[in-house]
């Protein structure tokens, strides 16, 4: 190249170099977080999908410009920021989607900047081994003898299924209750399994009375999922009861605890999961109630040795002669092959909290939610579902019908104002609170229940 300056090569996250290259650039993802937080004003932007989209495209222009623009990560992350349905904000309490501890996110952020991949040890000495020890500790933590990290619920689901039908054949039929993740009659159809045998549930969780009555009239190998803190209400099927019918019917049983799986850390609320040590398999999510950014779950088993299924061979990953020397094969870990490092942010985050620390966090918002729950009781103006098992508490304007629902909860968003949840747990529509922030005040509850009133259609 003749005249004028080279090219710079922009600075790498890490290296010698890294530390001193990223220091300016997290003042600047602060400063357009914090920006953007302000320009939001609260709990999700105003004016809907086309005016969001519009912002964003304004805020983007040329996606891939002919020459860069140094200003493009204040630009973006601004933008993302005042774009966001903020789960940090009280009045955000939709879904089972946490607001990420602090801790966490600093850790996810070295996770980052190392960049490790999780598919052969040359590749990630140290958070292969931390992964090894850390995924061991919560399967004990929940009964069982080993884990593997997942992206979330739904990844965990699917490899539950697949080391069924690994261990008792392509004839395995999954049984179910209605209300169960639909993941899993998901993953029965991605793995080529029959059509599951779904059991109605009126009351929300699984009956071992028809549980057992299908059990007995249904022939060949059997996997009965079971569920921990279901999607709609927060509900837990009597496991105890579950198990023991599995073991007098020799079926196999899997256990969806990605949304109650925190409860463990609790002392007071980890009896409600009494049973989950007679799981074959535990889904485990800790980016629910475990204050993690996403994506952070689990699968534990009881049997590590159905995990040689998922051995795959490589050589340029895991050649025999490197496995005999003593470096570790990764692959049997996973059905993804590069994987990043997502358990460091669990790690940092169980060592920096304890299990103490965690079960607070648990305890605070399942109070809050009792206490939401008691709010709503006692206002002649809203009907309540049922009382919270965990953090999820349905509710509805008395005498409106589910138009008027939906209207409630769409009006809010549009203005945003506050993100509520919709649940259909018997036929009608129910707006749900599911509340995960432990910062959550019982006058935020107040205020989100004075929210729902001024926006139900008269």
């Amino acid at each position: 190249m003749s005249g004028g300056d080279a090219p710079t090569t922009p600075p790498l996250a890490s290296g010698p170099g890294g530390p001193d290259a990223l220091r300016p650039l997290l003042a600047t993802v602060l400063d357009a977080l914090a920006t953007g937080a302000e320009e939001r004003g609260g709990p999700l932007p105003a004016g809907g999908p086309e005016t969001v989209t519009a912002r964003v495209a304004d805020a983007l222009g040329d996606a891939l410009p002919d020459t860069g623009d140094p200003d493009a990560l204040h630009t973006l992350v601004r933008t993302l920021a005042a774009g966001a349905a903020d789960p940090a904000d009280p009045l955000c309490a939709a879904h089972l989607h946490c607001p990420p501890l602090a801790v966490a996110t600093a850790a996810d952020l070295a996770a980052s900047a190392l960049n490790p991949s999780l598919d052969s040890w040359d590749q990630a000495p140290a958070a292969s081994a931390l992964e090894a020890a850390v995924a061991r500790t919560l399967a004990r933590t929940a009964g069982l003898a080993d884990a593997l990290v997942t992206t979330g619920g739904t990844e965990s689901n699917q490899l539950a299924l697949l080391l069924a039908r690994e261990a008792h054949g392509t004839d395995l039929r999954l049984v179910c209750g209605t209300a169960a993740h639909h993941s899993l009659p998901r993953a029965a159809w991605l793995l080529g399994l029959p059509d599951p045998v779904l059991i109605p549930t009126p009351r929300g969780t699984l009956d071992p009375a028809a549980l057992d009555e299908t059990l007995t009239a249904l022939p060949g190998p059997v996997l009965v999922a079971a569920t921990a803190g279901t999607t709609d209400t927060g509900l837990i099927d009597p496991l105890p009861e579950i198990a023991g019918l599995c073991t007098a019917h020799g079926a196999r049983l899997h256990i969806d605890a990605a949304y109650g799986a925190g409860l463990l850390f609790s002392d007071r609320h980890r009896d409600k999961l009494a049973g989950l040590e007679a799981a074959h398999t535990v889904t485990l999510d800790l980016h629910k109630l475990g204050w993690q950014p996403v994506a952070a779950g689990l699968l534990a088993v009881a049997r590590p040795g159905e995990l040689t299924t998922l051995h795959q061979h490589a050589d340029y990953l895991n050649a025999d002669d490197d496995t005999e020397a003593g470096l570790p094969d990764l692959l049997g870990r996973s059905l993804r092959t590069t994987r990043r490092p997502d358990i460091l942010k669990i790690a940092v985050t169980l060592r920096t909290l304890g299990r103490s620390g965690l079960g607070a966090l648990a305890d605070q918002v399942c109070a809050r939610a009792r206490e939401f729950a008691a709010l709503i009781r006692e206002h002649p103006g809203f009907e309540l579902y049922a009382p919270p098992v965990i953090s999820t508490v349905l509710f509805r304007p008395a005498e409106a019908d589910d138009t008027a629902v939906a209207a409630v909860r769409r009006r809010l968003l549009h203005e945003g104002r506050a993100v509520l949840g919709r649940a259909r747990p018997d036929g009608r529509l129910w707006l749900k609170v599911t509340v995960l922030n432990p910062h959550t005040r019982p006058d935020d509850l107040a205020h989100l229940l004075k929210l729902a009133e001024g926006s139900t259609p008269a």
